[in-house]
């Protein structure tokens, strides 16, 4: 009978002892975001500080901020769930659909997202339009980048202009940042990049633009967003996405989040926003 109740209290104590470490797991889940690494590690870095503790509040839980090292990386850390939340471009956000078979869901996009655009750069004065490319040597970002290399080729193919073919030579720097440095150095003679990291870079007077100017900007198509995957339970992405609507620059934390995010606002975004993008990765041999 002894041995048979130090049996079972043993069994008691052990069942008790799972279940607090259960409670303990729970208590310190971390809800994980990434990003497509699109600026300097700093930068992101940057941006992402705010928002993360702005999110703890929201969701009540901890958040918090893992950098990738590319593009791919963003898309396989959402697809295999190592991460709840991914900022992609529209085209990352494509290959992620395609990837995990549609169990991707885009939540939220800057309103600026809505009719994003792409700018060519150049430090040469003999370089005034998209026809003045041939011959000379262009920089995309990343290969992945919506922004900084699909939509770019998109229109470079829609005004006749094989990149392969009529350019000299075709680069890729990895992030629109790197971009910028590369045509202000005379790595290249032009590059194509987002529009809103230019800007920035205007504004916080990094780049002379008495030497470095845009000479085209591209029509406005859909671009970045807040993607989840599907399986995170319905009621965690309706928060996660009021959260996000909730941003305003009335309070000091709303301010600062957008202000960093280069967002007036966010608005809700769909999958069927971005079947331009798919259409334009099909066509150009991308996907």
């Amino acid at each position: 009978m002894k041995a048979s109740f130090s049996l079972a209290r043993r069994a008691l104590l052990a069942a008790s002892l799972l279940t607090a470490l259960a409670g303990a797991q729970a208590q310190q889940t971390v809800f994980r975001v990434t990003a497509i690494p699109d600026e300097s590690p700093t930068e992101l870095a940057r941006k992402a500080a705010p928002l993360m503790k702005y999110l703890e509040g929201k969701l009540g839980m901890k958040v918090e901020y893992t950098p990738v090292t590319d593009y791919a990386a963003a898309v396989e850390a959402l697809v295999n769930r190592k991460v709840d939340l991914a900022w992609f471009g529209g085209f990352t956000f494509v290959q992620a659909s395609v990837r995990s078979g549609g169990k991707v869901i885009p939540l939220v996009q800057r309103e600026e997202d809505e009719k994003f655009r792409s700018v060519f750069i150049t430090a040469d004065p003999a370089i005034k339009s998209l026809a003045d490319l041939k011959g000379r040597d262009l920089s995309f970002g990343s290969q992945s980048s919506t922004s900084g290399h699909l939509m770019p080729r998109h229109f470079l193919l829609a005004a006749g202009i094989e990149p392969e073919r009529d350019l000299r030579r075709v680069a890729f720097s990895g992030a629109h940042d790197a971009t910028i440095a590369a045509v202000a150095s005379g790595k290249v003679q032009a590059g194509a990049l987002n529009i809103s990291v230019w800007e920035k870079f205007v504004a916080d007077k990094k780049v002379d633009t008495g030497r470095v100017r845009v000479f085209h900007t591209t029509p406005p198509y859909y671009d970045y967003n807040w993607t989840a995957h599907a399986d995170m339970p319905a009621a965690q992405r309706e928060k996660l996405s009021a959260a996000f609507l909730a941003l305003n620059r009335s309070t000091p934390e709303g301010q600062q989040v957008l202000e960093l995010q280069r967002a007036t606002r966010f608005i809700p975004t769909k999958a069927e926003n971005y079947k331009s993008i798919e259409g334009a990765a099909r066509n150009a041999g991308l996907l």
